[in-house]
């Protein structure tokens, strides 16, 4: 009967049940390895790994770099988002860093501070301030195209 309940109370998210959730009052410090979803409705501090979804509620606040499928921020972030397939910053949020996604969805009231890298195929944020691409790129060889 106990564990009736507990599985009908859990939320679900991409499809996928929220098995993780950390609580209003809680504070963790660390790194933190999720196999499944994660919800953080209290304080995070470190790096997260998360193979499923991690939600931020509107109670949560992280101060952590988070590796994940999909993140979904409804609270505060501050750190970087690496995400697999897509992160949304909901109207309420404030986060500061950058985010390396496919999909980005920011909701008109939300408030971000950083930059968003959504190119496939490139394994760091290595964001550069527009003199340093430009150096960058002229440092390299030209590349001629063949007529044929």
């Amino acid at each position: 009967m106990i564990k009736k309940t507990i599985i009908n109370s859990m939320s679900e998210v991409s499809g996928s049940i929220m098995n993780t959730i950390i609580g209003k009052d809680t504070i963790i410090t660390g790194t933190i390895d999720v196999k499944g979803a994660l919800r953080v409705d209290g304080t995070l501090k470190g790096k997260v790994i998360c193979n499923d979804c991690i939600t931020i509620g509107a109670t949560g606040l992280v101060e952590a770099d988070i590796e994940s499928s999909t993140a979904i921020v409804a609270g505060r972030l501050v750190g970087n988002i690496l995400s697999a397939d897509k992160t949304e910053l909901q109207a309420k949020c404030e986060m500061e860093g950058d985010i390396k996604t496919k999909s980005l969805v920011i909701e008109q009231g939300a408030v971000f501070s950083g930059s968003c890298n959504m190119k496939e195929g490139r394994s760091n944020l290595g964001f550069l301030p527009p003199e340093e691409k430009k150096l960058e790129l002229a440092a390299q060889p030209e590349k001629r195209k063949l007529p044929f």
